[in-house]
């Protein structure tokens, strides 16, 4: 690495915000600090209360698995404070600015402030892309982010797919590749013995659970899954759906499909944000994580499933598939079937004292090109000083 140590600023929602996008910048700032000088600019305002669609946007969890120092500088909604943060970096002299990018919502707030410091760091401001055209994007979503990325000198695309979606807003900037980090900071080896969980959560210790974790909105799929049980639990009667996560839209919709079609006895659902320490209680009993999404670029929830080195199945959207090698550490899927979803969990049981998937993972695990990120940030700062 260069010395001394380049400076690099970040901005991005961290502790005490919640969700995927926080513990993405709290890993990126930790694996970072050893090698760089970094200062975090978290958001004093995030989303407006009346625009997030769960309970809360704050973790409150009994503990903070990533708390990354941060200052919390930024107001997603006041153009004053994006000048006065424009101003705030400009004076700090990093070596690189780098903007975490994920929604068009911070579309004028994160032009304004990259534009107010173009002239000062010409060449030097990096976009992360965790996605470019949102999950249930329309033509005003796309127009908000072409506006929130245009004064990016340069990407980091977290997956092929935004790599291809990033030619859409520009040909001639240059994009490096990396993808999210496996997140295995949920404490995966401890907990109480899966017998003993399963007790917990109302199964017996000879039922099969798959995995549907995480947030639901409609481009997730639990409903093809949920349309799917039927022909599951004819293919084995002892297979069980564990549903975990808050519902940003109607429950009762996907409460209607388990009570028409008689699911009461194989799905359970807990309709909830799950606090940090509780997260391993349920990627431990599960066999399978299931992701049945309509839509995907990539997904945090596949990142914890490796992280419990726990297998998945995907569908082939976005970039989903990239993550996982077929009949080694997950399957592939085509997405909107439940026949599919049926034949690829039928695969799965049927090659499980096969195929070591732990195994499988693990070695998938230690090439994610995350671990890497030191040297290419060494080489985004080299190549911009050039």
């Amino acid at each position: 690495m260069s010395d001394p140590k380049k400076k690099i600023i970040i901005i991005g929602p961290a502790y005490p915000y919640r969700g995927g996008n926080s513990l993405f910048v709290s890993y990126v700032y930790d694996i970072l600090k050893e090698e760089f000088h970094v200062k975090l600019f978290n958001y004093k305002l995030l989303y407006p209360s009346f625009l997030f669609p769960g309970t809360t946007q704050y973790d409150n969890s009994g503990s903070a698995i990533k708390k990354a120092p941060s200052e919390r500088i930024v107001n997603s909604i006041s153009p004053f404070n994006w000048i006065k943060t424009a101003s705030r970096l400009i004076k700090e002299d990093a070596d690189i600015i780098v903007f975490d990018w994920w929604h068009p919502f911070f579309s004028f707030c994160h032009f304004t402030i990259s534009f107010l410091i173009k002239k000062k760091y010409k060449g030097r401001i990096l976009f992360i892309t965790e996605n470019v055209i949102s999950h249930e994007s329309h033509l005003i979503d796309k127009v908000l982010t072409k506006l929130g990325l245009k004064n990016a000198s340069m990407f980091l695309a977290l997956s092929d797919k935004v790599e291809k979606d990033l030619g859409w807003i520009s040909t001639k900037k240059k994009i490096y590749k990396s993808e999210l980090p496996v997140y295995d900071c949920y404490n995966p080896e401890e907990g109480k013995q899966i017998n003993s969980i399963k007790k917990d959560l109302g199964f017996e210790e000879s039922d099969k659970i798959l995995l549907f974790f995480g947030y639901v909105r409609k481009y997730k799929g639990l409903d093809i899954l949920l349309n799917a049980m039927p022909q599951l639990i004819e293919y084995n009667k002892s297979l069980r759906l564990l549903v975990v996560g808050e519902f940003y839209e109607e429950e009762k919709s996907y409460l209607d499909i388990i009570n028409s079609k008689g699911l009461e006895k194989y799905v359970k659902v807990i309709s909830k944000f799950i606090p940090n320490e509780e997260v391993n209680r349920y990627f431990i009993p599960a066999d399978l994580v299931v992701l049945p999404y309509r839509s995907a670029t990539q997904s945090g929830i596949l990142n914890v499933a490796y992280g419990f080195l726990k297998p998945v199945l995907v569908t082939d959207v976005g970039g989903l598939a990239e993550f996982v090698e077929q009949n080694k550490t997950g399957f592939i899927i085509k997405p909107d079937s439940t026949e599919e979803i049926l034949n690829g969990v039928k695969k799965f049981y049927e090659s499980k004292d096969n195929i070591n998937f732990e195994e499988n993972i693990r070695r998938f695990v230690n090439k994610n090109s995350f671990n890497n990120l030191p040297e290419l940030f060494d080489k985004i700062i080299k190549e911009a000083e050039e």
